[in-house]
C-alpha cells in the first residue's frame, strides 16, 4: 500500500480548489457553492494541511487565528480511510481514525499554532468527533453553547426596548 503523504501547504493560493470541491462533494460535505468563495476560504486560512495517497486528496485540515486564539476550523477524512467503527461515514467527519491520518493532520495544524505563539485553540465537534478532539487534548468547556448564524438568510433587525 502506498504511504500517506502529508503536506503543510505553504501557499494556500496554490491549492486546487476544484479538487477540494470534489473532495467535499465525495464526503457529502457542504462547501461554498462559488469557487471564488472556496478559494477565499482557503487563502484566508492560517494553516492548511493535506493528506494524499497515490496523489489523491484523502484528508484536509485547516486552522484560523488572530495570533492569540486559534480555531481548528476543520479536519476532514475520506470515509474509505476511517476504520470499521465509523458510524455515519458522511460529511468527512472523523469518526474512527484507525490509521491516524486525521490525527497527524490535526497535530500539524496545532503545531503551526504553537509555533506562531497562539495561546488557545477552539474547535466545534459533533458526535464521534468529540472523542477525536479529546484524544488531541481538547476539553469540553462548561456552560458553552455553540451558536451559528447563516448570513445567506436575512439577519433579523435589532429590536429596541425602552
Amino acid at each position: 500500500m502506498e504511504p500517506i503523504v502529508y503536506d503543510n501547504v505553504e501557499d494556500p493560493a496554490e491549492l486546487d480548489v476544484q479538487e477540494l470541491a470534489e473532495f467535499y462533494s465525495a464526503q457529502g460535505h457542504r462547501a461554498p457553492s462559488d469557487s471564488e468563495k472556496l478559494r477565499s476560504m482557503v487563502q484566508n486560512s492560517f494553516c492548511v494541511v493535506t493528506a494524499r495517497q497515490y496523489g489523491r486528496l484523502i484528508g484536509f485540515a485547516r486552522g484560523l487565528t488572530d495570533g492569540v486564539i486559534g480555531q481548528l476550523a476543520e479536519c476532514k477524512l475520506d470515509a474509505g480511510f476511517q476504520g470499521p467503527a465509523a458510524v455515519t461515514r458522511k460529511d468527512g467527519r472523523v469518526e474512527h481514525d484507525q490509521s491516524g491520518i486525521a490525527m497527524e493532520m490535526a497535530r500539524r495544524v496545532l503545531n503551526a499554532f504553537r509555533d506562531r505563539g497562539v495561546e488557545q485553540v477552539h474547535v466545534l465537534a459533533y458526535g464521534t468527533e468529540v472523542d477525536f478532539c479529546e484524544e488531541l487534548g481538547f476539553k469540553p468547556v462548561g456552560g458553552m453553547v455553540a451558536l451559528q448564524l447563516d448570513l445567506t438568510a436575512d439577519v433579523p433587525a435589532a429590536t429596541m426596548t425602552s
